[in-house]
């Protein structure tokens, strides 16, 4: 189960560097953040079907929680204001 998890974070993980390119920001430097939140979001993939922000809690209202889905509606305001998204996956350049 914990290789399965592993290749789900992986797969994350190039679904978002693909996202990222271009973009004002890029992931956090610090790479124990980054696994952290990548494994959050595999397992919330495999227990909910999608991969919801680990830092966000749920409603169960799958329209309201699609806003949710990483990267979350919220990012890019809360990258501007503060430097990083509230999970901390991703900083400013």
């Amino acid at each position: 189960m914990e290789n399965a998890m592993n290749r789900s974070a992986d797969i994350i993980r190039q679904r978002l560097e693909n996202y990222l390119k271009g973009k004002p920001y890029r992931f956090n430097p610090d790479g124990q953040d980054v696994d952290a939140v990548l494994n959050g979001l595999a397992m919330r993939k495999q227990k909910f079907g999608e991969e919801y922000c680990p830092c966000r809690r749920l409603s169960g209202d799958a329209e309201k929680d699609r806003d949710i889905i990483c990267p979350c509606v919220f990012h890019e305001t809360e990258i501007a204001e503060d430097g990083h998204c509230q999970c901390h996956l991703f900083v400013k350049k």
